[in-house]
């Protein structure tokens, strides 16, 4: 048994504040994903050009790079930029929103191909025979289009969401209160280092365990209507 030396509340403060984080990130993720793909594989050079861009450049810059440059980078643009518009104190960019929006940003240029290639991954011949029958776009996308990419998005989101959760442990250089911030808070107080760590490790562990499951579940239900029936002789 692990002596945590009564941090055992503070750590699962922090590990509840990481999942939340990590699951607000994904969440932006997800939605600036969609947006990626479906402008990747638009009609329009300039929304393919710009999404092209957007995960180039994302996914060549280090994770911890683009977080510092948000976070000070972001509090000095919005403490330049406020006065101009009559507010006069300064303003403290919270860890969270901060963390949470760069996170959620880096993630959703991988998002992005994940999805893009989901959607490829769909018969063209179904699409065009929901608009044949008269259905809008916004149906043909979520009654023809959605179902079936998810079943094909799936290994690829489940892999993003692993990288995603064990990447919000640097989220504790921006201050944020998380598991590894805790971990280390504590280590610093009792001088025992190895037991916090590796504490936290076992915790990223146990959230990944959970992770892959779910994830393996999800994929057997999506996957269950497409299996083929075996034929006895």
């Amino acid at each position: 048994m692990i002596d945590l030396h009564g941090y055992g509340m503070s750590l699962l403060e922090g590990t509840v504040l990481t999942v939340e984080a990590a699951l607000t990130s994904a969440v932006v993720a997800i939605v600036l994903g969609m947006l990626g793909a479906i402008a990747k594989l638009s009609r329009s050079a300039p929304a393919r050009w710009l999404a092209q861009t957007y995960t180039t450049l994302i996914r060549g810059v280090p994770d911890l790079v683009l977080m510092l440059l948000v976070f000070f980078g972001g509090q000095m643009l919005v403490n330049q930029v406020a006065p101009m518009v009559g507010y006069e104190d300064y303003i403290d960019v919270n860890p969270f929103i901060a963390g949470v929006g760069t996170m959620g940003f880096i993630y959703g240029a991988y998002m992005t191909e994940t999805f893009r290639g989901a959607i490829l991954a769909v018969p063209s011949g179904q699409l065009e025979a929901g608009h044949a029958f008269g259905m809008s776009p916004l149906q043909v996308f979520v009654q023809i289009l959605m179902p079936q990419m998810i079943r094909h998005a799936l290994p690829g989101f489940g892999n993003n969401w692993l990288v995603l959760l064990k990447a919000t442990a640097l989220l504790s250089v921006l201050g944020l209160d998380d598991a590894l911030r805790k971990a280390g808070l504590a280590a610093g107080a009792t001088r025992e280092p190895f037991t916090f760590y590796m504490t936290v490790a076992l915790i990223y562990l146990l959230l990944t365990t959970v992770s892959i499951l779910l994830l393996g579940m999800l994929e057997r239900r999506y996957s269950a209507a497409y299996a083929r029936p075996a034929h006895g002789f």
